[in-house]
C-alpha cells in the first residue's frame, strides 16, 4: 500500500570548494551551506511552507543532508500525485532573501549548539578530526555558527545553480507504480535546463 519517493543531489558537506561552471573561477564556499540550503528549500515565495502541505496531505515528509548528498523525501499511502506535484515544485523553485536567510541562521545556530551538547556526535566529529588532516570529511555537516553567520543568498544560488542540476541528481521512487506512465507524470513536472559540464570539486 505505501509509496515512496526520494530525490537527492550530490551536494553534500565535503564539497565546499569547487569551480563555477560559468566563469571558471574557483569557489569557496563556507561551512554548512549544503545542509543550510536544504533548510530553505522548502519556504516558498508565497510564505507557504512545504513541508506543511505535505504533511497537510497526510504525507510523512522530511529532507536530510549527508557529507556527500542531500535528500529530499516522502512516503504516504494516499495523494502521492499532489505529493510529487509539491516535491517537485519546491525542489525546482529555491527561494532566498536576506531576510529569511537571516532568520535560518537562528534557528541552524541553535541546532548546532544542541549537536555541540551531544556527547556521542562529539566523540565523533573529534575522532574524524584526529584521523584526517586535510580532508572536508572532518568538518561538522551543519556547519558552526560563524561559518553559517557568512552565508547569504548568493552563495546559496550559486550553490543551488551548480549542484541542483538533474544531470547531478536522481530520483527513486518505490510502490504499485506503472513504470512507464510514473515516468510520464515526472518529466512533465520536470522543469527544462540547459545541458550543463561535469561539476569540477576540489
Amino acid at each position: 500500500q505505501k509509496k515512496y519517493i526520494i530525490w537527492a543531489t550530490k551536494f553534500g558537506s565535503i564539497d565546499n570548494t569547487f569551480i563555477d561552471s560559468t566563469t571558471g573561477e574557483k569557489v569557496v564556499i563556507p561551512d554548512g551551506v549544503a545542509h543550510f540550503l536544504e533548510h530553505k528549500m522548502f519556504e516558498q515565495k508565497n510564505g507557504v511552507d512545504s513541508l506543511y502541505v505535505l504533511m497537510a496531505l497526510g504525507i510523512d515528509a522530511n529532507a536530510y543532508t549527508t557529507n556527500d548528498h542531500t535528500a529530499y523525501l516522502f512516503e504516504c499511502t494516499d495523494h502521492f500525485e499532489e505529493g510529487l506535484d509539491e516535491l517537485m515544485d519546491y525542489v525546482q523553485h529555491p527561494y532566498f532573501t536576506d531576510e529569511n536567510v537571516e532568520k535560518e541562521k537562528g534557528i541552524i545556530g541553535q541546532e548546532i549548539k544542541m549537536y555541540d551538547d551531544d556527547p556521542g556526535w562529539q566523540l565523533y566529529m573529534n575522532a574524524l578530526d584526529c584521523m584526517y588532516k586535510e580532508n572536508p570529511i572532518k568538518i561538522d555537516i551543519a556547519g558552526t555558527v560563524e561559518s553559517i553567520s557568512k552565508i547569504d543568498p548568493d552563495v546559496l544560488y550559486k550553490c543551488y545553480n551548480t549542484f541542483y542540476h538533474p544531470s547531478n541528481m536522481t530520483m527513486v521512487v518505490c510502490g504499485d507504480f506503472e513504470p512507464e506512465k510514473l515516468l510520464e507524470e515526472i518529466k512533465k513536472r520536470l522543469l527544462p535546463k540547459e545541458n550543463q559540464a561535469d561539476i569540477k570539486r576540489i
